[in-house]
C-alpha cells in the first residue's frame, strides 16, 4: 500500500513511513492511494470475531508491504487486552434503532484510546526495526493528549510533547495527562485555544529544518495511522447490526472530523453505511456548511463539550480531496485560501455531492443538559456531554427504519459538571483513576508563540545532552 499527500508535492510513503511522517512535507495530508476493498462474504466472514482479530484483519491492507500480518495481529491484541469491557467496543440499545457504540473503555476513558493504544506499539515495532528515534508533538482538545501520553509514555524510542489550550479542557481531561510523570513527556499549556495548538504543531511540522533536526513525528489524525485504527469499530459495529446485508446510518460527535472520516472510510472499504451525520456543539462550523454551505471561522466558543471546541477541523481536507476528484492542486490551493480568508470556497456541486451522504446538527450548551436528562429518563443511559450529541442527532435525524450507531466517545465521569447539572449524579472515576484529583501535575506553561514552544521543546529534547 501506498500513501499520497492531499496536496501532491510530498513524496509517497508506504505504511510506516506515513506514521514516522504524520504530515506531508507540503503541509498535506496523507491518503492511500487507493482504497482497499472488502468484499460482502468478506465482511461476513468477519463476523463474531474477537475486536483484536478483527481489527488486525481490516487494517492488514494499510500495513501490506510495512508490517508483517502476525506481527500486526499480536500489537493488536496487547494494544486491547486491558480495556475493562471484554467486547473491548460494546454496542448499547438506546431505542428501536439506535445504538450507543461505547468507545471509551481504553484506560483514559475516550475513544482516542482504540487508535492510540495500536499507534504507540505500531510506532515502537517500526522505530526499533530501523533503530530510530522520533520527537512526537501533538495538540489535543481534552482526549487526544491523555490517550497519546499514556500510549507513549517511557518507551524507549520516542519522546512526546503535547500541547494543550489552557483553561479550556475539563479537569479530569487536564489530569490525566500532567499528572503522568514520566521523562519522555511534556506537557505544555498554551495561551490560547485548540486552533492555536494545532497551528503551533502544523507550523513546527511546516518549519522543515526544526522538523529534521527533531525528527518529528504526530499522532493527532493529522498521522493517517490513526485514522486506520478508528476504522475496524465501524466495521465490527455494522457487522453486529446486519451489514453488509443490511444497510446502517452513524452519527459521530464531531470537532477534528477524524473520528466520522474513519466512520466514511469504511464505507469506502465496503460497509454499507447510507448516512453521516455530523453532529456539533455550538461550535457549528461543519453543521453550518453542511446546511448552507458556509465553511467560515467565526471562532472558538468554549462549551460543555471541550473536545469538540474547534473551528479548523484538520481532517476535513481529507474529504474535500476525495470529493474534489482528489485534485490534490485544487484542494491545495482551496486550504491555502481558507488560511488566508477564514473561508472556504467550495464549489456548489462538490457541496451538493457532500450533502447527499453527510447531514450536520447541532446543539447549545443548554439543549445538551436537556438531552443527556432526557436520554438518562427514558432509556436509564448515562451519556457524557459529546456522546449525548451523537446520540441526540441519531434521534433526530436517523433515515427511518435503519439502525443507527451513535458513536459514545468519552466516560461520564470524564466530564462530571455537567453530568451533575444535567441529572444530579456525580459519575465515579474508574478504580485505576480514583486518585486521579489528588496526584502532583507536571506542566509547563508557553505563550501563542512558535519560537517560544520550539525553544521549549529543543530544550526537552536535548535535556540529556552534556
Amino acid at each position: 500500500m501506498r500513501y499520497i499527500s492531499t496536496r501532491g508535492q510530498a513524496a509517497e510513503l508506504d505504511f510506516a513511513g506515513v506514521l514516522l511522517a504524520g504530515l506531508g512535507t507540503d503541509g498535506g495530508l496523507y491518503m492511500p492511494q487507493a482504497w482497499p476493498r472488502l468484499s460482502p462474504d468478506a465482511l461476513r466472514a468477519l463476523r463474531g470475531l474477537p475486536y483484536a482479530e478483527l481489527a488486525a484483519r481490516v487494517l492488514a491492507p494499510f500495513t501490506a508491504g510495512s508490517i508483517e500480518f502476525a506481527d500486526l495481529q499480536a500489537m493488536c491484541r496487547r494494544a486491547y487486552a486491558g480495556f475493562s469491557h471484554k467486547a473491548v467496543v460494546p454496542l448499547v440499545q438506546l431505542d428501536t434503532n439506535i445504538f450507543a457504540l461505547e468507545l471509551f473503555h481504553g484506560p483514559t476513558l475516550a475513544f482516542k484510546d482504540l487508535a492510540l493504544q495500536l499507534v504507540g506499539h505500531l510506532f515502537e515495532h517500526v522505530l526499533a526495526a530501523r533503530g530510530e528515534r522520533v520527537r512526537i508533538v501533538g495538540a489535543t482538545s481534552g482526549d487526544t493528549g491523555s490517550a497519546a501520553i499514556e500510549a507513549c509514555a517511557n518507551r524507549r524510542n520516542i519522546d512526546i510533547t503535547i500541547l494543550h489550550p489552557e483553561g479550556k479542557t475539563s479537569t479530569v481531561q487536564r489530569r490525566q495527562m500532567t499528572t503522568v510523570r514520566a521523562d519522555n513527556v511534556l506537557n505544555i499549556a498554551v495561551d490560547g485555544n485548540f486552533d492555536d495548538c494545532q497551528d503551533l504543531v502544523k507550523a513546527m511540522f511546516a518549519d522543515a529544518g526544526f522538523r529534521q533536526e527533531m525528527n518529528l513525528s504526530a499522532v493527532n489524525s493529522i498521522n493517517f495511522a490513526r485514522i486506520a485504527a478508528q476504522i475496524p469499530y465501524y466495521v465490527q459495529a455494522a457487522l453486529a447490526l446486519g451489514a453488509p446485508d443490511r444497510e446502517v446510518a452513524v452519527a459521530v460527535p464531531t470537532g477534528n472530523f477524524g473520528n466520522i472520516l474513519a466512520a466514511w472510510a469504511a464505507r469506502q472499504m465496503g460497509v454499507p453505511i447510507s448516512r453521516f451525520i455530523v453532529a456539533s456543539n455550538r461550535n457549528d462550523i461543519l453543521a453550518r456548511f453542511l446546511a448552507s454551505n458556509d465553511m467560515s471561522v467565526q471562532g472558538v466558543a468554549p462549551s460543555l463539550s471541550p473536545s469538540m471546541d474547534i473551528q479548523v477541523s484538520s481532517n476535513f481536507e481529507r474529504l474535500l480531496f476525495e470529493f474534489l476528484g482528489r485534485d490534490a492542486a485544487a484542494t491545495a490551493q482551496t486550504m491555502a485560501d481558507f488560511r488566508a480568508h477564514g473561508r472556504m470556497a467550495v464549489p456548489e456541486p462538490v457541496w451538493h455531492a457532500i450533502r447527499r451522504d453527510f447531514t450536520g446538527f447541532r446543539l447549545s450548551d443548554e439543549e445538551t443538559l436537556a438531552e443527556i436528562a432526557r436520554t438518562h429518563r427514558e432509556s436509564q443511559y448515562l451519556a457524557d456531554p459529546h456522546s449525548i450529541i451523537g446520540i441526540a442527532a441519531a434521534r433526530e435525524q436517523g433515515p427511518i427504519g435503519l439502525p443507527v450507531i451513535a458513536a459514545a466517545t468519552a466516560h461520564p465521569a470524564k466530564f462530571p459538571d455537567a453530568i451533575v447539572r444535567a441529572v444530579g449524579v456525580h459519575p465515579p472515576l474508574p478504580p485505576h483513576l480514583a486518585d486521579l484529583y489528588e496526584r502532583e501535575e507536571y506542566f509547563s506553561r508557553a505563550p501563542n508563540d512558535l519560537a517560544a514552544v520550539q525553544t521549549m521543546v529543543r530544550r526537552f529534547a536535548n535535556r540529556n545532552t552534556v
